[in-house]
């Protein structure tokens, strides 16, 4: 599965990084946070909440935009955006932290790096990037290491957006008390998406949880639908990434015009 190719990659490459870099010294660092609930949480005012992704590759589609220059998107998504995902993962998604930091120098919204988080040390590193949340995936760790990894993020002031693709990894959730939950479409093995995913499964959450739909999403519909199931917000990048006006479609899919 490509999860587990990616987890062994990122492993790797955390060694390195702890060989070069001092888990204490990110935590030094005196920072503010942007309001992430605030940000993601539906109103009446502001139904339809858009998490817009700076994103060049996937592992599922190769390169998506050929044209990236990721501070240029951000800065359009900090004028349209209620919040925004930074992929920073490198070698199967072409992101990168410098993308996060830079980014950090301006949003006015809040940032989730979008990364495979295994690890206290990418918490602490994410905290001294600017990183407001992190991902936290089900699928990847069991629920202990998935609880240690949730109580550190929450203890130095992230939150954490916890992913699930099934009732398994809903389980996984309740026991560790996530407080905003990502319902991811795509099939980790197939990469089918199951849209109706939200739908069986938000019924089973409790009433104060913040919910988050992601992948497959593409049209102002499908956002209308999914809310209408209780989604407060939506994770969008590919469908951003190929399009010629970025600001234009988002401001559609936030039933803006």
């Amino acid at each position: 599965m490509i999860l587990q190719k990616i987890i062994n990659q990122t492993k790797k490459d955390l060694q390195k990084r702890k060989n070069k870099e001092d888990f204490e010294n990110f935590l030094k660092i005196k920072r503010k946070f942007r309001d992430v609930k605030k940000a993601l949480k539906s109103t009446p005012e502001n139904p339809y909440r858009i998490i817009a992704e700076v994103k060049k590759a996937s592992p599922s589609k190769g390169v998506i935009r050929n044209d990236f220059n990721p501070i240029e998107i951000a800065k359009i998504y900090n004028e349209t955006a209620d919040a925004m995902s930074i992929l920073t993962e490198p070698y199967f998604f072409q992101g990168s932290i410098e993308y996060l930091k830079k980014i950090n120098e301006f949003s006015q919204i809040p940032l989730l790096r979008k990364d495979f988080i295994i690890d206290e040390f990418q918490i602490a590193q994410s905290y001294a990037s600017g990183a407001d949340f992190i991902l936290l995936i089900a699928k990847a760790l069991d629920v202990d290491h998935l609880q240690r990894l949730y109580n550190f993020a929450k203890n130095i002031g992230l939150e954490v957006l916890f992913e699930i693709h099934d009732e398994e990894d809903l389980n996984k959730a309740l026991e560790i008390g996530a407080e905003i939950i990502g319902f991811n479409h795509r099939d980790l093995k197939t990469f089918e998406m199951h849209m109706d995913l939200s739908e069986r499964l938000i019924p089973k959450l409790p009433q104060n949880c913040i919910v988050v739909a992601e992948s497959g999403i593409n049209n102002f519909e499908t956002i209308k639908k999914l809310h209408q199931t209780k989604v407060d917000a939506f994770l969008i990048g590919e469908h951003f990434m190929k399009q010629k006006n970025i600001k234009k479609e988002v401001l559609k899919l936030k039933g803006l015009i």
